[in-house]
């Protein structure tokens, strides 16, 4: 059996490792050009879901490079005003594990770690356009380039804009979710270290704005300095034998993200880049805690970028063919929960393990396919209903709302704040939140 899969992200490249670890014939086809290609965002969380199938698809040796190149543990998580004024610190447990625990994890340096080993099955240049479906179950790809690609099966691993799911599934609606986000990239120095509390140096922080702005600031720091060497010497082994870091520019950084309704910045911010970008920031910002304001002040005008929030509309099972889908190409999710690289992970290891077994003659291959999308389809549209109805990611949220937003915001920070001075509830709200970030029920 040979599996073609579209797209090299995150869920399809973990995908390639698991088929490629069982023996499966598989070929990846990305459309950047290079290792080095692609705008991939900042931090992504990773949590047990993912860590458990990124252990089952990786080889044991780069599974330990995924943990060696993931940021240090936050220590707390934090909600703050636009004035940074805490209105509650939550401490969080220390990761020991290298399974069930929260990372932290740039996304470049993940596809670096994704890429390492595959050069004999990813393909770069390559720009999906249309399929074709044999008689006999085969799949042929073609590419932009003239260049077509056969199969046993083709999965749609091409994100958002997927163009396989646009022939296969062309009832199926992406939707914007209303919500207009951008984010920033500043170095971490000893200046702009200075501009940060210990808790919020320290931790993950949520920030409830007046006027409808919300932010999120988070803090990477990794185990190699700014020229790439690794800090502790325990770690030089393993780093310096990793082809990947000679790709992976990724330093020490402050990542500050600010989103609201769309109707909050100007109508062209989605087309906005480099300094205009930084200047909306700062009007949309101009009542935040100056310390706030300077780190955008000082932050990359070419790192930063916008982007419009969308979310898929459920769609109904579909009849099993040889063609499937991962990830964001079938359930887009906002960010309000923080488990869409998850969610595509979890659907990889499922995949993997369903088309291993068809690959084995354990079942038919039909079967194998149907059998991944009856458990995918529930778990993850549920997935993203849960992430459209959380921390504002919907611009029908009330905190966006003319009359309604101050009650809102008001709401928002009484149950933090009464949260945070709680022992009861503080523990209720964490066990919560790491129940659900773990959990692969539906």
């Amino acid at each position: 059996m040979h599996v073609l899969i579209i797209g090299g992200g995150t869920g399809g490249m973990c995908l390639a490792h698991g088929l490629k670890k069982a023996g499966v014939s598989v070929a990846v086809y990305e459309r950047y050009g290079s290792r080095r290609d692609g705008l991939y965002g900042y931090r992504v969380g990773i949590d047990p879901t993912g860590n458990r199938a990124l252990k089952e698809c990786l080889p044991p040796e780069l599974f330990d490079t995924f943990v060696a190149t993931c940021a240090r543990d936050p220590r707390h998580f934090n909600v703050l005003t636009q004035s940074l004024r805490t209105t509650a610190t939550f401490a969080l447990p220390e990761s020991r594990d290298a399974v069930d625990s929260e990372r932290s994890v740039s996304r470049s340096t993940l596809r670096q770690v994704l890429l390492t080993g595959m050069d004999d099955v990813v393909h770069y240049g390559k720009e999906f356009t249309r399929y074709e479906q044999h008689p006999d179950g085969t799949v042929t790809a073609h590419f932009a380039d003239g260049t077509a690609a056969t199969g046993d099966v083709l999965v749609a691993a091409d994100g958002t804009r997927s163009a396989v799911r646009r022939q296969f599934l062309p009832h199926a609606e992406i939707k914007d979710a209303g919500i207009t986000a951008i984010a920033t990239k500043t170095a971490l120095t000893p200046e702009t270290r200075a501009l940060l509390s210990d808790e919020v140096l320290n931790g993950l922080s949520l920030i409830f704005g007046t006027k409808g702005m919300i932010g999120m600031l988070h803090v990477m720091e990794f185990k190699w300095d700014e020229q790439g060497r690794p800090k502790d010497p325990a770690d030089t082994a393993l780093l310096e034998n990793w082809s990947g870091l000679q790709f992976d520019n990724t330093r020490d950084y402050i990542n500050l993200s600010v989103w609201s309704a769309h109707d909050r910045f100007p109508e062209d911010t989605h087309r906005q880049r480099g300094k205009q970008l930084l200047d909306t920031v700062l009007e949309s910002t101009r009542n935040w805690h100056p310390d706030l304001r300077r780190i955008v002040e000082l932050s990359d005008p070419e790192a930063a970028f916008p982007l419009r929030i969308a979310t898929s509309v459920p769609v109904d099972p579909w009849p099993t063919t040889t063609i499937t889908l991962l990830g964001d190409a079938i359930h887009t999710m906002t960010p309000g929960q923080g488990v869409g690289a998850n969610t595509a992970l979890r659907d990889a290891s499922l995949l993997c393990r369903e088309l291993t077994a068809a690959a084995r003659e354990s079942k038919p291959l039909l079967t194998a396919i149907g059998a991944y999308e009856a458990e995918m389809i529930p778990y993850g549209f549920t997935r993203v209903a849960e992430s459209l109805d959380n921390n504002g990611t919907s611009g029908d949220d009330p905190l966006y709302r003319p009359v309604t937003g101050r009650l809102a915001l008001f709401a928002a920070r009484t149950f933090f704040s009464v949260t945070g001075k709680v022992p009861a509830l503080r523990r209720k709200f964490l066990a919560d939140m790491y129940a659900y970030r773990g959990s692969e029920s539906v």
